[in-house]
């Protein structure tokens, strides 16, 4: 999942899909202690779209808008 794609959602969109791709880790977690995880690379690629959320999450509370846009002098 893009971060542009994240940011476009809403708050409640986005708490929403932390919620499901939680629930979805969990499941592959014990796909691969079974043995049973055809890739297991989407571990990784589950945690980091968790942490790409919780990141635009946080940013929103803080009242923080789009951090890594460039500022024109």
């Amino acid at each position: 999942m893009k971060i542009n794609d994240i940011r476009n959602m809403t708050s409640d969109e986005l708490k929403a899909k932390l919620a499901s791709t939680k629930a979805e880790l969990f499941n592959l977690r014990f796909q691969h202690a079974t043995g049973n995880l055809a890739n297991p690379m989407l571990l990784n690629s589950l945690r980091k779209d968790i942490a790409k959320i919780k990141t635009v999450l946080t940013e929103r509370e803080l009242g923080i808008e789009n951090a890594n846009k460039k500022v024109k002098a």
